[in-house]
């Protein structure tokens, strides 16, 4: 980032190895939050962003078609859209449920499966709807946390580090503040990986996260609009 602190010739490699073991280890653990919260970043843009492709390509495959066979077939293709799987397992229930019903047919007494089939159809999507959910979301926590304990775990080496220059200056017997000058820029360092790391987890969070709620609603507007053609053209 920079090579040497302004007037001073030192540079933030030489800061770094001059740090105890302690403060190394606090970088060593702020630089795995941070390249392991930019990796879920870059996997989850990818991820969300194909999630978002493919399920337009679904709802307007389901608008166009009027063939739920048909459908179910093409959504086989779209195995990274949360929409066409949770379609896929409300068209296996509806299977399940309108075999039962032709099967019931003309049996003594018979039974209805109008009400009991839309709520087994629709606890089948909701199942779907949060183990897609779950897979969106999966990254997601360990970027709050890299936001929330970041700083903390930066300010504790920072603290560590001022405290062991500050004993060393007392060990020295001297008030020369160019004697802990290097120990305290040095211990500085690990604020500012801190903050380097949890500043774009955090934002990167919020973002990621509204783009999940967005695919979230999409699913459960689309469970309400197979619900009610399911209703009105199988459990009638």
């Amino acid at each position: 980032m920079f090579h040497e602190l302004s007037g001073s010739g030192v540079g933030i490699t030489d800061l770094i190895f001059s740090t105890g073991p302690f403060v190394q280890g606090i970088l060593a653990l702020l630089a795995f939050f941070s390249v392991t919260s930019w990796g879920i970043i870059l996997y989850k843009f990818s991820q969300i962003s194909y999630a978002r492709r493919e399920s337009e390509r679904f709802i307007a495959i389901f608008w166009e078609s009027k063939n739920l066979a048909a459908i179910h077939t093409a959504s086989a293709g779209l195995k990274r859209s949360p929409v066409a799987q949770v379609f896929r397992a409300g068209y296996q229930e509806l299977l399940q449920l309108t075999r039962a019903k032709r099967q019931a047919v003309g049996a003594e007494g018979g039974f209805s499966t109008d009400l009991i089939g839309v709520e087994n159809v629709n606890r089948a999507m909701k199942r779907q709807q949060n183990v897609e959910l779950t897979k969106l979301e999966s990254g997601l926590p360990f970027l709050a946390t890299t936001a929330s304990t970041c700083p903390f775990i930066g300010l504790l080496g920072t603290v560590w580090g001022i405290m062991t220059a500050f004993m060393g200056l007392s060990a020295a017997h001297t008030s020369n503040i160019q004697a802990v000058a290097p120990g305290i820029a040095a211990a500085l360092i690990t604020t500012l990986g801190g903050l380097i790391a949890a500043i774009p987890a955090q934002a990167l969070y919020n973002h990621l996260n509204a783009k999940v709620r967005e695919l979230d609603i999409e699913m459960s507007n689309f469970v309400s609009e197979f619900l009610n053609i399911a209703e009105r053209h199988f459990l009638s």
